[in-house]
């Protein structure tokens, strides 16, 4: 029959909007199970751009030093250029301290403190290695119940809630249980590769450099440890073209970024280098019913430009921990009770995706106001 567990939330995904929102829970005083598919946090993780708002969150959570003292790297502005013309330059130095930069943060560091963080509260029960397989539902789109998840040697344990929070990405599980739309759009009409290089210290830029090329844009930022973090965004169907070798993206590549030439030669040596991201924006047509919540990239997901990803699933996590932490209390987790959530945060998603439709246009030289790229950084988010 397999185990059986009771608790008041169950967290489907230990990402930066799953275990935030975990943690706030757990300091109201709120049992939660926490599913999460992997185990040690050895997935893939592409952004770790945090803006300002995000920055403040995670320091009033007590983790931000935490995380950054694993290793991190401030970066002071952002600017557009194409060649050696500086097109567009943001100082962020001009904001409030301490939040005066953006910071390139790994996820694991992130959610390495926060999961210790989350350990040192009651409550707390961790499912690690463990995948949602079911909602426990009446009826199919009846109210949830809770769910059935099987660990590494597919045993069932069936974790009875009186709210199931989906926070397992862009491609949802959760959501696809539930027959929820992903309310699939495009935000970037371009195929995206990301990939690192090492490189020494002393070539630090200590800035987000976005560089245009003919039809394509080149993000650039340096990362933790002595490394940059590339985001190349080619013309539709240039990524997966038949025939492209490794060397034709590295002869593209630096005409693009000359200054890095000599590491892209050294160290893309096979098309297995690069990492081709899903950068498809999607809006899901709902967010919440009876015992169910959708967080983060299950309901919303955006493309690369302005780096926003995380700061807007953490402040979809402080914007929906009121509300559930109500709802629980009351007795009542309905969807006529959590719709505050979505009300709040569903305007602020679509605003996001319809701005980064025109900064992706000003990236490709599509309209000549460059200001339009500017990182929406200066608004912080409530308190968690």
């Amino acid at each position: 029959m397999g185990q059986e567990l009771d608790t008041d939330v169950c967290v489907i995904g230990a990402g930066p909007a799953g275990l935030a929102l975990t943690l706030m829970l757990l300091r109201s005083g709120i049992r939660v199970a926490l599913v999460e598919r992997s185990t040690g946090f050895r997935r893939d993780f592409h952004g770790e751009l945090l803006q300002p708002a995000g920055q403040r969150i995670l320091d009033e959570l007590g983790v931000l030093a935490g995380a950054a003292a694993r290793g991190a790297a401030s970066l002071s502005g952002f600017q557009v250029l194409e060649g050696e013309q500086v097109l567009l330059d943001i100082d962020y130095g001009s904001l409030p301290a301490p939040y005066d930069h953006l910071l390139a943060l790994p996820q694991p560091h992130v959610l390495r403190e926060l999961l210790a963080a989350c350990r040192r509260l009651p409550g707390f029960t961790l499912l690690e290695g463990h995948r949602i397989a079911a909602l426990l539902e009446e009826r199919p789109g009846g109210p949830c119940e809770g769910a059935v998840v099987h660990g590494p040697d597919r045993a069932p344990v069936t974790v009875r809630a009186a709210v199931v929070v989906g926070a397992d990405g862009r491609f949802s599980r959760t959501r696809a249980l539930a027959g929820i739309d992903v309310g699939r759009c495009t935000s970037i009409a371009h195929d995206v590769v990301g990939f690192s290089l090492r490189a020494p210290r002393c070539r630090a830029t200590g800035q987000v450099r976005v560089h245009r090329g003919p039809g394509s844009a080149v993000l650039v930022h340096d990362a933790h440890p002595d490394r940059f973090r590339v985001v190349w965004a080619l013309p539709p169907g240039r990524a997966r073209a038949a025939g492209r070798e490794i060397v034709d993206f590295r002869r593209e590549l630096a005409g693009i970024l000359p200054q890095f030439a000599d590491l892209l030669h050294a160290q893309l040596t096979s098309m297995a280098d690069l990492t081709v991201l899903d950068v498809s924006a999607s809006h899901a047509r709902e967010w919440v019913r009876d015992g169910l919540v959708l967080l983060g990239d299950s309901a919303h997901t955006h493309g690369p430009i302005g780096a926003q990803g995380i700061d807007l699933v953490l402040q979809d996590a402080v914007a929906l921990h009121p509300v559930l932490v109500a709802a629980l209390h009351a007795g009542e987790p309905t969807a006529r009770r959590l719709a505050a959530y979505q009300e709040r945060r569903a305007p602020a998603a679509s605003v996001l995706h319809r701005t980064q439709v025109v900064r992706t246009r000003a990236m490709f030289g599509l309209r000549t106001d460059l200001s339009t790229v500017l990182p929406a950084h200066r608004g912080l988010p409530d308190s968690p």
